[in-house]
């Protein structure tokens, strides 16, 4: 894979003038071989794996920052989940298991270990039950480790006994961690259509399917997308926004491989995917809200934002998959709240609802994100906005995404601070009818008949 100078350069113009940096370089690391019987053992072979694995990682990437001028924000680990590996573990031993995990996180300097997961979209077994159970005090006590849950797939349908538990797993979380606006339900997300390779947090894990220890990079650039289209002028129709978007994309896709396999190279270990995801900070400027906005809509949220997304997350598709035959992940347009300062001013100013949020995930690239909510709404209202978001994926054939955060204590209007990356936001109106009898029956809803394509 070659480039050229003129790449190199812009490249740099583009970190230096319109934040383009490289999200995460994220090490996936099979654990399959540290499964067992005995919880104190599991968590001695993680440990040791991972921390031999993972040890030039950080060092490997700040020569890569220092070499090419493109700062890499997050270093990061995910791991074969977690119900896999210790399936045999009871649910009181779950914590020496993420200890070990948080400890070697530590050990290395990365700042999030993703895989304390479970993949639950057709049933339970008993190790799965055990470590969700687990994952309030789990979340609670540790610093780096993330969790993900999934419980629906195309395939399969949704699990509504998972969907169920969820809500009230987020409830307790939250409420775990209330010192802190209840960051704990920040590290953990429910999934349907979970990919294997994704490496942004707090959804990674390393997938049964990949291989012994692989390099995924995220890359990052709604700066870069927003001063592309800057640039246009007013008069530019929807088919040169898309063009504009494409070729930035294409830009920052190649960024993002150079380093990727640059960073693989130097840790003698595989290259896997890129994700070209647009992930916002809090940071002014870096918003994907804005870049809707550009598009000629007065504020996020407002009727058309949903086309809006929709041109710009197939145009950053398609500009990234012509820059690399290894695009994978979630690839898209992240709308988290809490980490995009325009999607924030858009709530602030009621222009943004729960429900319009929830349409605008219909085209876009993961889910409901990052979202506050008061403290006190009830697990079976949590539950059925899981169990919505789940319906679009399914029904979509896409990954989609529960990232919400009962905050204790809060109501609607009141604000929560988690700081970093994580950012602040505005709590949210969450819709007051009750779903109760819906969420209690349980069961599975059955996958739909376009799963039947063999």
């Amino acid at each position: 894979m070659g480039f050229a100078f003129e790449e190199i350069e812009e490249t740099i113009r583009m970190v230096q003038s319109e934040k383009l940096d490289i999200r995460t370089i994220t090490m996936g690391i099979s654990l399959r071989d540290c499964s067992g019987d005995n919880a104190d053992t599991i968590a001695e072979k993680i440990y040791d794996k991972i921390t031999k694995k993972a040890e030039n990682l950080v060092k490997i990437a700040e020569e890569l920052e220092s070499e090419f001028g493109i700062p890499i924000v997050n270093k990061r680990i995910s791991v074969t989940p977690i119900a896999i590996v210790a399936d045999n573990i009871e649910k009181d031993e779950f914590i020496k298991i993420a200890s070990s995990l948080d400890r070697a996180a530590k050990n290395v300097g990365v700042n999030f270990i993703g895989g304390y997961s479970a993949l639950v979209h057709k049933g339970f077994t008993d190790g799965d039950l055990n470590l969700i159970n687990s994952i309030p005090q789990v979340l609670s006590e540790t610093e780096r480790v993330c969790s993900s849950v999934n419980v629906a797939t195309t395939k399969a349908g949704i699990n509504m006994d998972a969907v169920a538990l969820m809500g009230k797993i987020i409830k307790d979380t939250a409420y775990r961690t209330k010192e802190n606006d209840g960051i704990g339900a920040a590290k953990l997300v429910v999934f349907c259509n979970a990919p294997e390779d994704n490496p942004f947090m707090a959804g990674a894990f390393h997938g049964v399917g990949e291989g012994e220890c692989v390099i995924n990079v995220g890359v990052s650039g709604p700066g870069v997308v927003l001063a592309a289209l800057s640039k246009l002028p007013k008069t530019a129709d929807f088919g040169q926004i898309s063009e504009t978007i494409k070729k930035t994309s294409f830009k920052i896709t190649r960024a993002g491989e150079l380093i990727g396999r640059l960073a693989a190279q130097r840790l003698n270990t595989s290259f896997g995917i890129l994700d070209l995801s647009l992930a916002p900070t809090p940071e002014i400027g870096d918003s994907i809200a804005n870049i809707l906005e550009s598009m000629g809509l007065s504020k996020c949220g407002s009727h058309g934002t949903t086309a809006a997304l929709a041109l710009l997350n197939d145009a950053v598709k398609k500009g990234g998959v012509m820059a690399s035959s290894y695009v994978g992940g979630l690839s898209g347009a992240f709308i988290p709240v809490s980490e995009d300062a325009g999607m924030i001013e858009a709530v602030e100013a009621g222009a943004l609802s729960l429900e319009k949020l929830e349409a605008m995930t219909c085209v876009c690239s993961v889910g409901l994100d990052m979202i506050a909510i008061p403290g006190d709404t009830p697990y079976e209202t949590i539950s059925a906005i899981i169990a919505d978001e789940m319906a679009i994926g399914m029904i979509n054939k896409k990954t989609t995404a529960v990232r919400i955060i009962p905050a204790p204590g809060k109501k609607e209007g009141d604000h929560v601070e988690f700081g970093g990356l994580l950012g602040h936001a505005p709590v949210m109106k969450v819709n007051s009818f009750s779903p109760k009898d819906f969420i209690e029956r349980g069961g599975r809803i059955p996958a739909p008949l376009h799963s039947l394509n063999n």
